[in-house]
């Protein structure tokens, strides 16, 4: 099949776009079951706060700089074979998980399952190279979905343990990652390319260019926010409004549908009226929504979420149709080290928000500091200037 295409650049495949998706969904899954599953752990381990808070953070971290080398090697190997590996180590810590005991091995298993978390870069690129540039949006905007994985373990996690044993709400979506895995390693191919595969400098340059690190910056607000928010909401919600864990949770689960329902329609829109458009719009909203959170009632809490989770779904699909005009070649590494400065976007947030909390007494400062950062995103935006889209579009066609 590769043969016959390699001189006609590909006009899409819905086939490997559901293939991909599925796969970041249950890699996802398996990732958000850590969190999901830590107040039953923290119960089980006699977990202190600080035990807790390392416990959801070192998956955060390693899926963020796991990234980068995942995206390279995607470039040079093809996304059918990283995304596969991807996959069967994830499911390793997944199922460990059901006998941990003690919180070195939680923290160890944690560690791997951050693997799952860093599967986003292996997709894009794997994506990308079946879609022409106009229709890249969507369809990254469409793969991105696949982040609904964590509300499926957010909901999934706990009823699964309650109802089948504590062990199964980790081993139920290591199961489905195998079973997806046989799918995708039967029915998944690489996009056809011309050319030898990449030298590690070919693989390196793209990340010394500006404009990757301008992309990183977006999306360490944009994908960083979601992160953040899905993580660190039901804190925000019980210790400022004193709700309890099931209603905070069911309002969480809200945010996190909202802004992923938006990221396909962030691409869409991109391929439309240019991503570079929709960030212009995403950060003064995102800044307006981060002020409505810093007030103390709910309703205007309620108010900015909401408006906060439709921006950066918005700017997430915007941010991941820049990637292939700015750098057309090399979507992979590119992507690697945005997604890991975006996942990295969802772990100093709310460190910060929480030094203010301490220190303070409220999360005001916290939440102005981010309409703040926001507004820089904003500035930025409109000092790089137009994205040089059509001289990337007629290189990937003349190269493709």
């Amino acid at each position: 099949m590769e043969k016959n295409n390699e001189q006609s650049l590909p006009s899409g495949n819905p086939l490997q776009l559901v293939l991909a998706t599925g796969a970041f969904a249950v890699c996802f899954a398996i990732f958000g079951s850590v969190s999901a599953m830590m107040p039953i752990l923290r119960k089980r381990l006699d977990l202190s706060p600080i035990e807790v808070s390392v416990a959801i953070a070192v998956p955060v971290l390693l899926g963020s700089l796991g990234r980068i080398p995942l995206g390279m090697l995607t470039d040079r190997y093809g996304g059918r074979l990283i995304f596969s590996i991807v996959m069967m180590v994830s499911i390793i810590p997944a199922m460990l998980m059901g006998w941990v005991s003690n919180y070195w091995q939680l923290v160890t298993c944690g560690l791997f399952i951050g693997i799952a978390l860093a599967s986003f870069a292996v997709g894009v690129g794997f994506t990308s190279g079946w879609y022409p540039p106009e229709r890249q949006g969507m369809a990254l905007g469409v793969y991105g979905a696949g982040n609904a994985g964590q509300s499926l373990a957010a909901f999934g996690s706990p009823v699964l343990a309650g109802a089948l044993g504590y062990r199964w709400g980790f081993w139920t979506f290591g199961i489905m990652t195998a079973v997806w895995l046989a799918v995708f390693w039967a029915k998944a191919r690489n996009a056809p390319r011309k050319g030898p595969p990449k030298s590690l400098s070919d693989l390196t340059k793209p990340l010394r260019e500006r404009m990757s690190w301008m992309l990183s910056l977006y999306y360490f607000l944009t994908f960083g926010g979601f992160v953040a928010m899905s993580l660190y909401l039901p804190t925000f919600l019980t210790d400022m409004f004193d709700l309890t864990p099931q209603d905070a949770g069911f309002r969480t689960a809200g945010f996190v549908v909202l802004a992923t329902v938006m990221r396909p329609v962030g691409g869409w829109l991109a391929d439309r009226i240019g991503g570079r458009t929709i960030l212009l719009w995403v950060f003064p909203v995102t800044a307006v929504m981060a002020v409505f959170m810093a007030c103390p009632l709910m309703s205007t809490f309620t108010i900015g979420a909401l408006g906060m989770a439709a921006a950066i779904g918005l700017g997430n699909g915007a941010v991941f149709k820049l990637v292939p005009e700015y750098f057309p070649q090399s979507v992979g590494s590119v992507t690697g080290l945005v997604g890991a400065s975006g996942g990295l976007g969802g772990f100093f947030p709310p460190l910060v928000v929480g030094t203010v909390r301490q220190a303070t007494g409220a999360f005001t400062w916290g939440f102005l500091f981010l309409a703040i950062f926001a507004l820089l995103c904003w500035l930025a935006v409109r000092k790089v200037g137009r994205s040089p889209a059509p001289q990337a579009v007629q290189g990937a066609a003349s190269k493709g």
